[in-house]
């Protein structure tokens, strides 16, 4: 363990004493570092670790994949992963390959479009032609030793399993003259029922090809520790046997079978540089005198011989072992490639797993079965794909997977097995389904007989069950063994990614379908209708002067909702924006009421809050000559944004959505109201009927959009607060620069905000009414933080406080409001009655602040004298 060199400045440190004795300590006891590290290191903390040792090949997890050179896969502890388990592993990096002088080969495409790194999976390290092998009469001219020697080449750089097998046996037999060898090689897992040793090559003579041996060979299994073979790789003894039938351990089937007679054997192990036994190999009768037997000289040559053939067997082995791995890698690569290729279907994406699935693993059927998400024990989905669906793949992928979701499945299921790995997440291979009484043989019908099964779990990310894969019958009539499963097991990773993904897909656009069949239902039920439309579209619109829409001390109190729509449609007409943008007067007028009949009935942002921000917005348009200023795209962006800059306004504020973590709020994280209504808006107009900005180029609209939503957002003070020191800056300096468009976007918000706030303007008696109702609205915010927050409001939202109305009113106006009624007079005069009307309003406030502040005051003495009176007494 490396602690840090600094420790001596860290007076909690221990004493460089006890650092000593802790850090001898620590190294004589791996087991609880390990159990140690694996429980308390952090996340950063492997990092690190990973990150100091990273340039290093000989570091632990670069060479045997331990950590801190501990084996982790050995440990005993119960210790569970700490937070950092999901660190990624350094497996290799490209450095390593520069070290050791190899390059790395770039990603190639195969004809089907498949990437891969690996190229032939039959070609060899060394590219040069094979040194070509001396004549048998060349050889038997050479002394012992240098027999051996050339034998030895013979075999050192060959890494073809079967050519190796083959080159092996011949020389045995040249070296002690035998007339057939043998080759025996372990498989299987030890102490189970598969251990044994199989013949891979039987019978070779030095006369027999390699084409021949392979062809005319019979697999010859033998149980481990019987006959002849199996008790040479029992023990590792050797065997010298002057007459096999003379020996108990001697088969003679085999001469039976193959009509040769066996006379003499000699039966010895071959073993790996660690000395395991790996195989057995066997020579058979002495060529020339007849029954002759194998001597000591040939057991010592014998011995010297396999000695190095072991080394060579084991090389060939691993060489085959990676190749094998890396063809593995391969096929998961293309069932990566294809999973996530196809992630909008799952009867698709299920159709190519099981396709993929038959192939490889070489089964009679392939069955996946989807758990239902919303019930215990049951599947919601079943699939079944025999060995006859390849050869009709085309018709199979066309008409049965459109009905395969629907269909009964072809094959009845074992709903025992499945559902016992659907429970229990484990794995079940049986050789044999009719000694597990888990299975219903029920199933088997129409000459149909299940012999071995392997069922897996398939797994999502977080290691959920979401599905089980069962394989019937391999095709050869052997069992699921151990490598079925080890390649099925990343088979189904890969699996449980795709489906998982695929799921959560359909999750999302079934989602997004019914977010669609709410937005038609709404937009039905919150639109304008035809009747409506043309009721409006009958009715007489006043001129401008009749409802005083260019006045700044405007009141909507004496008009009705069709007053406030006619007046509205006043405005659009006098700025001429539905003609110069050829708005269907039609649509607009349905735009119109649709806006209106959004709005929610809440106590003050509603519907004439609305209006009344758009008159102010006209009037200063007009009084302010701004017309000259902004273009008509630009007065169309406001006015539209002023109508729509409320909508489905809830009556409650920002902090009140975050608060209560509404939809609102998970949907949008800055402004959140505002962006909502900006959306709002964009649904309203994008709706059938409702499409007024149908006619503008694609340019223009964009354009609009952007200020639109520009226009929206700045009705939320956050950003007020934001911007306002760079406008006020610039009319201070008397720095206007309309060519500017900052200056202008600026200009455009503020103008916002001031229409916004404009109530605060009106004559007095419309700024109390107006208070009263915005009072309403924070009190019932208020009176809902209590009810469902369980906490305090601030002050201007709760009723109790209401005496502190004229107080507020005034910080309000302090803070908010006069700066920018200050900075819109001092560059435009035509502004000038908005800044007059907020200080008349500010005067107003403060005499009833004062007032209160008396009558407190006098309440408060009347409180003590009797209070006085009453101790007195």
């Amino acid at each position: 363990m490396i602690l840090p060199l600094e420790r001596d400045s860290d007076p909690g440190f221990p004493a460089d004493d006890d650092y000593l004795k802790v850090e001898q300590w620590l190294d004589n006891h791996p087991d609880f570092v390990q159990d140690y590290f694996s429980r308390k290191a952090t996340r950063t903390l492997i990092d690190g670790w990973l990150y100091e040792h990273s340039g290093s090949v000989e570091s632990p997890v670069a060479i045997g994949g331990s950590l801190l050179g501990y084996d982790m896969s050995s440990t005993g502890s119960n210790s569970k992963a700490s937070s950092g388990a999901n660190t990624p592993v350094r497996k290799i990096s490209t450095q390593e390959f520069e070290k050791r002088g190899q390059i790395l080969k770039p990603m190639v495409f195969t004809v089907d479009g498949v990437p891969s790194f690996l190229g032939s999976a039959t070609s060899l390290p060394d590219n040069s032609p094979p040194k070509p092998r001396r004549r048998r009469s060349e050889l038997k001219v050479l002394d012992e030793r240098e027999l051996m020697y050339e034998l030895l080449l013979d075999i050192c750089n060959d890494l073809d399993m079967t050519s190796l097998y083959h080159k092996i046996l011949q020389n045995v037999s040249l070296l002690l003259g035998a007339d057939r060898c043998s080759l025996f090689l372990v498989e299987g897992e030890k102490n189970t029922s598969d251990f044994c040793l199989c013949s891979k090559l039987f019978d070779v003579s030095i006369r027999s090809t390699v084409q021949d041996s392979t062809r005319l060979s019979q697999e010859i299994r033998v149980p481990w520790g019987t006959g002849i073979v199996g008790h040479v790789a029992m023990t590792g003894e050797v065997l010298n046997i002057p007459d096999a039938y003379e020996d108990p351990r001697f088969n003679k089937e085999i001469d039976r079978m193959t009509g040769y007679k066996t006379d003499t054997i000699l039966s010895m192990p071959v073993k790996d540089f660690n000395g395991h036994v790996i195989g057995v190999a066997q020579a058979i009768n002495k060529t020339g005198r007849k029954h002759k037997p194998f001597n000591e000289h040939d057991e010592r040559v014998f011995k010297s011989y396999l000695a190095f053939c072991g080394i060579g067997i084991n090389n060939a082995q691993m060489y085959e072992r990676s190749v094998l791995e890396n063809r593995r890698n391969q096929v998961l690569l293309d069932l990566a490639w294809l999973i996530f290729e196809e992630q909008s279907n799952v009867a698709r994406l299920i159709h190519k797993i099981m396709l993929h699935t038959q192939s490889l693993l070489r089964c009679q059927r392939c069955q996946v079965l989807l758990v239902d998400e919303t019930s215990q024990g049951k599947f919601s989905q079943i699939f079944d794909f025999q060995v006859g669906d390849i050869e009709n793949d085309d018709s199979y992928r066309h008409e049965g997977i459109k009905q395969l979701c629907n269909q009964e499945s072809r094959f009845p299921l074992n709903i025992g097995i499945t559902g016992h790995v659907a429970a229990t997440g484990e794995t079940l291979n049986l050789p044999d389904a009719y000694l597990d009484t888990r299975f219903n043989s029920d199933v088997d019908r129409d000459g149909f007989r299940t012999k071995s099964i392997l069922c897996m779990p398939v797994k999502n990310t977080q290691g959920v069950v979401i599905g089980v894969v069962q394989l019937v019958n391999k095709l050869d009539g052997t069992a699921f063994n151990k490598n079925d499963e080890n390649f099925f097991e990343a088979f189904a990773v890969f699996c449980g990614m795709g489906i998982n993904n695929t799921h959560m897909y359909e999750k999302a656009v079934r989602a997004m379908a019914r977010q669609r069949v709410a937005l038609e239902i709404l937009s039905y039920h919150s639109s304008a209708t035809f009747e409506e439309v043309q009721r409006l579209k009958k009715m007489n619109v006043p001129l401008v002067h009749q409802y005083s829409l260019t006045d700044y001390h405007f009141s909507d109190f004496n008009l009705d909702d069709d007053d406030t729509l006619k007046a509205t449609v006043r405005m659009f007409l006098d700025l001429r924006l539905i003609e110069k943008f050829r708005i269907s007067y039609d649509v607009f007028l349905k735009w119109l009421l649709t806006v209106k009949k959004n709005y929610r009935s809440v106590a003050y942002h509603n519907w004439r809050h609305a209006f009344n921000v758009t008159q102010t917005m006209f009037t200063m348009i007009l009084h302010g000559r701004l017309n000259n200023v902004l273009n008509d795209l630009e007065s169309l962006a406001l006015l539209v944004g002023c109508l729509s800059h409320d909508l489905d306004h809830r009556g409650t504020n920002n902090q009140f959505q975050i608060k209560t973590m509404s939809p609102l709020a998970q949907l949008y994280s800055t402004s959140t109201m505002e962006r909502h209504h900006f959306d709002h808006c964009l649904m309203i107009i994008n709706t059938k009927g409702n499409e007024i900005f149908a006619n503008l180029n694609e340019d223009d609209y964009k354009t609009l959009v952007s200020m639109l939503e520009e226009a929206i957002l700045a009705t939320d003070l956050a950003l007020y607060f934001k911007n306002r020191c760079e406008f006020f800056h610039v009319v201070d300096r008397d720095a206007l620069n309309w060519s500017d468009e900052r200056q202008r976007s600026l200009l455009r918000g503020m103008m916002m905000t001031a229409c916004d706030l404009s109530a605060i303007t009106k004559p007095w008696k419309i700024q109390q009414k107006v208070a009263e109702l915005i009072a309403s609205e924070f009190f019932e915010q208020g009176d809902l933080e209590k009810k469902e927050l369980k906490e305090k409001p601030i002050d201007m939202m709760d009723r109790d406080k209401e005496s502190l109305i004229p107080v507020m009113q005034i910080s309000f106006i302090d803070s908010i409001c006069l700066p920018i009624y200050q900075a819109f007079a001092k560059f435009n005069d035509g502004f000038k009655p908005l800044l007059d009307g907020c200080l008349s309003n500010r005067q107003q406030w403060q005499q009833l602040a004062e007032n209160g502040t008396s009558e407190n005051k006098d309440a408060e003495d009347s409180e003590n004298n009797t209070d006085g009176q009453i101790i007195s007494s």
